[in-house]
Order: C-alpha cells, then structure tokens, then sequence
C-alpha cells in the first residue's frame, strides 16, 4: 500500500524558501539554542570572572622583557580547540563541550575589546561592557530568529541521522535514541522517515555517555517556566515586571544625571530613556490587549522586553554594570516565559484550526 504525500500547509513563499537553503545543504540543529545559550553563558562568565579576578590580582602581566602575553591569546587557542573539536568529529556528541570550550575561549578574546577599539589600548574603555553585551545579545537573538520558525519536516529526519551517525559507530543512549526517534516522529510521513526509524531502532545500546549539563538544565528550565505559565496570574505580573523595569530604569537614569554631567553621561540618559518608554509603550498596549487578544498581547511584551534589551541595557551598560546585569538577567526570564507561552497558544490555536473544534 502507498502512503500518500503529508500536505505542507505551510505557506508557499516559506516552503520555497525552505526548500532552496535545504538544498545548499543548510539544515537547521534543533538544538543550536542550546549548544548557542551554552557559548553565551561561558563567554559572559568568563569575562566575569575575568575582570574580577584581575581586580583583585592589582592587574597582573604575563611576560616580560618587553612581552605582554594578552589572555586574548589563550581565547583565540581555545576557540581553535572547539573548532577542531567540530571538525574532526561527525555526529552531536562533542557539541555541548565545543559550545562551552568555544565560550570560554571567546569570552577572553571579547573581554580585551577595549584595546582593539581605541588609540593607546585601553582595556579600561568605558563603552567595552555595552559593546560585549551588543555581541552577546546579537549570538543570541540571531539564534532566535534563526530557529523562530519551525523546522522544516526534512530538517527534523535529518536531525535524526545525525544521531545515527553516531549510533551506527558507537552506539546510541537511550535518551539519545529517544530523541532520534521524536525526531522521526516530528518528520511525520517524509519520504525516508522509515528507513531513518529503522536505522535509528537497530543501533547497538551504549550506556557510556558524554554528560550534557546544558541539555539537563535547559530541560528543567521549560518544565519551570510550562508550570509558571499555566497559572492565571502570569499575564499579570508579566505586566507589573515591565512596569517595575520601566520606572526603576528611567530613576536610575534620572540619579546618575543628577551626579554628573558631559555628553557621554546625556547619551547615555536618552538612550536607556528612550528604551524605557518604548518598552512601556508596548506594555500599556499589551495590557489592553490581554484579555481580548493574549497572543497579541504577549506579542507586545515580546517586544517590550527587547526594547529594554537591544536599547536600554545597551546604554545602561555603559554606565551602570550591575543594574543592568541584573535587569538583563530578569529580561531573559520575562522573554523565556513570554515566549513559552507565546509557543503553547501558538500550538493550541493550530491544532483549533486543523481540526475545527476548540481545544
């Protein structure tokens, strides 16, 4: 019996498009936000730890006789091992440790970026911090937009043959056979979904795993924040963390005016002022909209909370590190909640209307 073609309903423009990146061979990894939240997390610890340990060292130089060894260096060789690493083995094993040894290594390189960027090499530069927390932020939301879309059925399958090219080797864990198999699943009927299925079923069992640390915390983070956006008040307290955000960014704007004056300082003012209200702009509008319209709403807290973050944060940074470290910690909650729900409603409402009746 044939099994007839799975109908993409999918819009045509984005089959197409799909369909030419496919064929140059670029499929999408359904974990790249994973292995990429790994390489941000080791690349802005390690600029932490960094510039704090060289504090409290009275800022030590390697060398001498002239020599400076910049840890730059050590950052460069260490993103080389990661790259090795991707390039001298196949399948998704090495991936967590790569994404970590890369973040590290590229968290001593962006941490000299001050001597890169002006005329004596000032490490001490004022506008370094904004600038790493712009690259950082781009690794991320460039990952986001990436993978925004969901993938495509092929990409799915082709995520499932990466596992079993590792199991056909070596083997397969039974998580990672699990997720071979979701992958299939996820494929639906594409032609070669069954002989993927039936590859991926035969690999031998291996029990000797390679811990993922980052694939253990990403999980417990989506069962949190699934359990925190069933409550009824979400949307709520969404709403008054915005709030909150907006008045304490414009007053600590507003403080560090009143101590100080020059451009740099009225810069630095309207811009972390101008990322304030823009975010409670979309907030107020949000707010109308939550209970008539939630994933609009939700979608206008998507973007108040990129306000604060590409714009607000961006200038706060360059004048007060550790209200903006600590806003930026709760603007990536905020985004993470906004978005799991965002998916859930996304979901609920397709399935309403591939089968016509109210889920």
């Amino acid at each position: 019996m044939t099994i007839p073609p799975v109908q993409d309903a999918r819009p045509a423009a984005q089959t197409q498009r799909s369909s030419r990146l496919l064929q140059l061979g670029l499929v999408r990894n359904v974990h790249a936000a994973t292995h990429i939240v790994t390489f941000v997390v080791a690349g802005v610890t390690t600029v932490v730890v960094t510039r704090l340990y060289l504090a409290l060292a009275g800022y030590p130089q390697i060398g001498g006789g002239g020599l400076h060894i910049a840890h730059m260096l050590p950052g460069g060789m260490l993103m080389l091992v990661a790259l090795f690493l991707l390039l001298a083995y196949v399948g998704p094993v090495l991936r967590p440790a790569a994404a970590l040894i890369g973040g590290i290594g590229f968290g001593l390189f962006i941490d000299e970026v001050g001597k890169f960027v002006t005329s004596d090499n000032d490490y001490f530069y004022r506008p370094a911090p904004a600038i790493m927390y712009v690259v950082f932020t781009v690794v991320v939301l460039g990952v986001q937009a990436l993978h925004g879309r969901h993938l495509d059925p092929r990409e799915h399958l082709a995520n499932a043959v990466d596992h079993a090219v590792e199991g056909v080797a070596g083997g397969l864990s039974k998580r990672r056979r699990t997720d071979a198999i979701e992958q299939v699943d996820a494929a639906g009927q594409v032609e070669g979904s069954a002989v993927v299925r039936a590859l991926v079923e035969t690999c031998p069992d291996d029990n000797v795993e390679i811990p993922a640390p980052a694939e253990r915390v990403r999980l417990t983070v989506r069962r949190a924040f699934d359990r925190l956006t069933s409550r009824r008040w979400t949307g709520p307290a969404i709403v008054a963390l915005l709030a909150a955000q907006v008045v304490v960014a414009i007053g600590i704007a507003v403080l560090a005016r009143a101590g100080g004056s020059g451009s740099y300082r009225e810069i630095t003012f309207t811009g972390v002022v101008g990322g304030a209200a823009a975010a409670a702009f979309l907030t107020a509008y949000g707010a109308r909209r939550l209970r008539t319209d939630r994933i609009r709403a939700l979608g206008a807290f998507q973007l108040a909370v990129l306000a604060f973050l590409l714009v607000t944060r961006v200038f706060e940074f360059a004048d007060n590190q550790v209200s903006a470290t600590i806003g930026m910690l709760l603007d990536l909650v905020l985004l993470g909640l906004i978005a799991t729900e965002l998916n859930r409603l996304r979901r609920k409402a397709a399935a309403q209307a591939q089968t016509g009746i109210p889920t």
